[in-house]
């Protein structure tokens, strides 16, 4: 029999809309981070660091990239005979099939795999934050207080509490109410969406409540839990910790990783984040090249100048050429004589020479204003802008374009162009 102390269930079905075109066609954890990760490569490094050897990854929408890039999990040391990383996506029963439909629900449909291992507790993390944290030391917190589930949590600015699961603890950090965003919080610790439970609460409450549409930890489990009352305990976590949710989140968090001290240390001998890498030749400067603090990716040539951005491997940048304040992911090229300001070019993208981009005034996105904001251009995977075309703030180009879709060489400032066959 395989006994396992904890297990992970990794939630990385997330499609993660707000992040507009980067995620049409890929999972959100599978989002390329900070020049050469990708997003689910942070919970995955945190689970090896912290000793956790068996991962069940829960995958369902678009897994085709996340799949790929997890493999049997050999950059994370997680390629195990016993244990080590699975992906789990939905399956067919002889039964009926069904697509996850929450949180809980994903985990529900994978009881056969959580048995198998007969653990004491079983870590439930999602596949789409950026940070780093010792789950050891939360199972110790665990076990310490005889919890039956515990919560982490994180201190969030009173005014910015409404926005999240609020959690209630008494001096002893028992948890003893708790609001989903609520107008009026009366705590500030917000649920970080990890929780430890012991195998067996986990298992009491998914049967019980197995028959809830949208079965979700948030909404129907932790209540659950606490109605009948089972010991609910808030870890505190402060550390630096990043839902990148957003485009404007994503940017954000890829920012402050080439301040000149970043808050997120990605380099740390005794916390490393591991990833599948591809073997790539170093990196070249042409003489005339200039970077200023920016994450430069393996095997990307460099021509032109770049300033205060993060670009990824593989990337060529032309000559003449000038970006700043972009993030600018694997195998693309920029042609010569270029402008970039503030965006976020996908992976695989071809531009042409004398492309200005995230130039003009600021004008609202007329689609999509709530995910294409703060002057952010935004370009999808694999889409090829022709020679000459200026291109203004808060606009999305996806797919492969030719000069007669712009007029007068122009896609406006808050204008969407998306070819046929490349949906939202």
């Amino acid at each position: 029999m395989v006994k396992k102390e904890m297990i992970a269930m990794l939630l990385a079905g997330g499609q993660g809309s707000r992040l507009g075109v980067l995620t049409s066609k890929m999972a959100k954890p599978a989002v390329a981070f900070g020049g050469k990760y990708r997003i689910i490569d942070f919970p995955l490094s945190n689970c090896i660091n912290s000793g956790v050897d068996t991962v069940g990854v829960l995958t369902q929408y678009q897994p085709l990239r996340l799949n790929s890039h997890i493999g049997i999990g050999i950059p994370w040391d997680l390629d195990r005979n016993i244990g080590g990383v699975t992906v789990l996506p939905p399956y067919e029963r002889s039964s009926n099939s069904e697509w996850y439909t929450g949180t809980a629900n994903a985990i529900y449909q994978n009881m056969e795999y959580m048995e198998s291992y007969h653990p004491d507790y079983v870590l439930i993390l999602s596949g789409d934050h950026i940070y780093k944290m010792d789950y050891e030391l939360m199972l110790d917190f665990h076990k310490e207080n005889n919890a039956d589930v515990t919560i982490a949590v994180m201190p969030v600015p009173r005014e910015e509490a409404s926005r999240f699961g609020i959690m209630i603890a008494d001096e002893k950090r028992r948890i003893t109410d708790f609001e989903e965003k609520p107008k009026n919080p009366r705590s500030n610790l917000a649920s970080m969406g990890i929780y430890i439970f012991n195998w067996k609460t986990l298992k009491r409450a998914l049967v019980a409540m197995a028959e809830q549409p949208a079965l979700d930890f948030g909404k129907h489990v932790i209540p659950y839990c606490h109605q009948k009352g089972a010991f609910l305990y808030a870890y505190e976590f402060n550390g630096y910790w990043k839902d990148v949710g957003t485009l404007h989140s994503y940017w954000e968090a890829n920012m402050e990783l080439i301040d000149i001290v970043p808050e997120f240390n990605l380099y740390e001998e005794y916390w490393k984040i591991y990833t599948k890498s591809e073997i790539q030749p170093p990196q070249y400067f042409s003489e005339d090249s200039v970077v200023e603090t920016s994450i430069i990716g393996e095997g990307t040539d460099i021509y032109g100048k770049v300033y205060h951005s993060v670009i990824g491997c593989g990337v060529t940048i032309g000559k003449g050429t000038v970006v700043r304040d972009s993030i600018i992911m694997n195998q693309t090229q920029i042609g010569n004589h270029c402008e970039v300001n503030k965006a976020i070019v996908d992976e695989e993208v071809r531009i042409g020479d004398h492309v200005r981009l995230g130039v003009g005034g600021s004008v609202e996105n007329e689609i999509a204003p709530h995910i294409y904001n703060h002057d952010i251009v935004t370009i999808g995977e694999r889409s090829v802008v022709p020679n000459g075309i200026t291109v203004g703030k808060n606009a999305v180009i996806f797919g492969v374009t030719t000069g007669l879709d712009y007029e007068g060489s122009c896609l406006p400032g808050g204008k969407t162009l998306i070819k046929a066959g490349e949906e939202q």
